[in-house]
């Protein structure tokens, strides 16, 4: 059996919550120093708002605080923006989008549209192909 816990190393993207209005949902800026590939798991709970939308858009930059951040080009995800969004009656799914870009600095962002009930998401950045294996446990 091949092993998977020895090679990726999870962080939070974005950290559970409720959202109940059109506020962005701006994740946490990843460093990808020593990880080779990113994956952005995003897991939804309950959706109440019967018409809400949520957009998925990545940023990366080489700047630590992603002061020069730029939209990621889709030539460089691993699938879209476009499947990585949901709405209303997709409750308790996931979604993932993966980037494949030189910069080391990534950030997700998740924005509700017509959002107005409690929406509950979350992220997690799952690097992988570590520089040195294995990774730790716990995650730092």
């Amino acid at each position: 059996m091949k092993d998977l816990f020895n090679l990726v190393h999870p962080v939070r993207a974005i950290s559970p919550v409720s959202v109940a209005d059109n506020t962005a949902q701006v994740g946490a800026i990843i460093d990808r120093q020593g990880y080779e590939s990113l994956t952005f798991l995003i897991a939804l709970g309950s959706i109440a708002d019967a018409d809400a939308t949520f957009s998925v858009t990545m940023d990366h930059g080489s700047a630590s605080n992603l002061s020069d951040a730029a939209t990621v080009p889709a030539a460089e995800l691993l699938g879209t923006t476009t499947l990585a969004g949901f709405q209303f009656d997709d409750d308790n799914e996931t979604r993932k989008i993966g980037y494949r870009g030189i910069k080391r600095y990534v950030r997700l962002t998740i924005t509700p549209s017509a959002n107005a009930s409690a929406a509950l998401i979350s992220a997690i950045a799952l690097l992988g192909h570590p520089a040195l294996v294995p990774t730790v446990n716990p995650p730092v």
